[in-house]
């Protein structure tokens, strides 16, 4: 009888895929030119703090956090600002980029660049918080929320378990495979660092059952180090395992309610990839201007699969180029899975802090088919982890019902593709409920900024 664990609503098993698992990480040469986005993290953009004509040092300041829900911003290479312009990005999206013309790799001055493992935890919580901060790390699962403001929930908070994803669910990627397997250690102190600022709760490293190796490789040096309540959980492959809500009630037994924050079931989720970060940042005083892409594909032979190691910045056009070249074959490019990810609007893009992937898919895998009619199957509904009806909110959504939209929480769709991927008549359900999603957040926003509104306009009436 299998014991591992999963969660409890939908879920759907696509073949994994995962091709480049075998490929050690290789760390990419710097190209001629950078470009870094001062939007690679959910809330504000960062701000800049240079100017053009001025040097910088690899790991130098380059942007400061432009509000609460933001953060810092890292020259990935030494050299000089060339630009600070509006440039596309991976979605063709106008966005302000610094362009940096490569001379070199010289460090700011305190960063340690050895493979020396620090395995001793500091004592002072604030001011890891603020080395987290100062490094600009942010979660590199997904959403890219600021670890530093997640790692401090609040008073009102009471945190009980912070859970490592390990499960990198999506299909072909294998990046989180590869850290977890070569830089196994750092992630456990990484984990250990951000359990030390949770106040010592329980710790769960959550793997899918199909990485045996990385599991061994954690437990094997969990063994090996000095922390106490870190343990890994092996759970059932299933996708999206790896979703926030489903790896807690995977883990817990506890399911977010709509609206509310993790920490409210006593939830903290970081990604493998955020441990190793916070540990560069807390142990080496290493920014976040690194992180490991997934070069794969089904059109793209096994010797063309790799693991790189990539500085922010990186157009994908050279990332692409340096490992042999856009495939004939491929239909579609894509940033992330092909679950969840985005087609590549623009291949000149440079990565982000963020990016997991240049995924090549053939037209077998991308071709749209004929749109049939709903056949009330209800395998959309089975099949959602969020336990809604994608059939009723694409009826809903080509009715331009909000308030239906809204009433069947619509806003709770994680945008996992569960419905698309079930759907007996090819129904573009996933396409349908994002706009719909898009039109209910829309609606909630104005309601939220005109509560605001009323609520200032009250109070300054109180002062006169």
């Amino acid at each position: 009888m299998n014991k591992n664990v999963t969660f409890s609503i939908g879920g759907i098993h696509p073949n994994d895929n995962k091709i480049a698992r075998g490929c050690a990480i290789e760390a990419l040469p710097l190209p001629q030119t950078l470009y870094v986005s001062v939007a690679q993290h959910l809330g504000a953009p960062a701000k800049p703090v240079v100017a053009v004509g001025d040097k910088v040092k690899t790991g130098q300041v380059i942007a400061e956090p432009g509000g609460f829900i933001s953060a810092f911003v890292h020259s990935p290479a030494s050299g000089t600002v060339r630009s600070i312009a509006p440039r596309k990005d991976l979605a063709g999206n106008w966005m302000t980029h610094i362009e940096i013309s490569v001379e070199g790799d010289e460090w700011v001055e305190g960063v340690d660049l050895s493979d020396t493992l620090v395995t001793g935890i500091p004592e002072d919580i604030p001011a890891t918080l603020e080395k987290i901060k100062a490094c600009g790390v942010v979660g590199l699962g997904g959403a890219t929320f600021p670890t530093h403001v997640k790692l401090n929930p609040g008073p009102q908070a009471h945190p009980e378990c912070l859970i490592l994803n390990g499960a990198e669910c999506e299909p072909f990627l294998t990046s989180d495979y590869r850290i977890m397997l070569e830089k196994t250690k750092e992630i456990i102190v990484g984990a250990a660092i951000m359990q030390k600022v949770l106040g010592g709760v329980k710790t769960v490293i959550a793997i899918e059952e199909n990485k045996p190796e990385a599991i061994e490789a954690m437990r094997k040096a969990l063994s090996e180090l000095p922390y106490g309540n870190i343990s890994v959980l092996v759970m059932k492959k299933r996708y999206p395992q790896g979703g926030e809500k489903q790896l807690i009630d995977a883990v817990m037994r506890r399911q977010v309610k709509s609206g509310a924050l993790p920490v409210s079931v006593g939830a903290v989720v970081q990604n493998v990839a955020t441990s190793l970060a916070v540990y560069e940042a807390v142990q080496k005083n290493k920014p976040l201007i690194t992180n490991t892409l997934t070069v794969t594909g089904d059109c793209l032979p096994v010797e063309r699969q790799h693991n790189y190691l990539f500085r922010i910045g990186m157009p994908l056009s050279f990332i692409a180029e340096y490992a042999g070249g856009v495939p004939a074959e491929a239909a579609k490019i894509v940033s992330g899975g092909p679950m969840m990810g985005k087609a590549i609007a623009n291949l000149d893009a440079a990565t982000v802090k963020g990016s997991s992937s240049i995924l090549y898919l053939s037209g077998k895998l991308t071709k749209r088919r004929e749109e049939g009619s709903c056949i009330r199957c209800g395998r959309c509904s089975d099949a959602c982890p969020m336990g809604l009806e994608p059939f009723l909110l694409n009826r809903l959504y080509k009715a331009g019902d909000v308030e239906g939209l809204e009433a069947n929480a619509a806003q709770d769709c994680i945008e996992c593709g569960c419905c698309l991927y079930s759907c007996p008549s090819f129904i573009p359900l996933l396409d349908n409920i994002r706009m719909a999603k898009g039109q209910v957040m829309g609606v909630i926003r104005a309601r939220a900024a005109a509560a605001k509104a009323a609520a200032d306009a009250a109070k300054n009436e109180n002062k006169k």
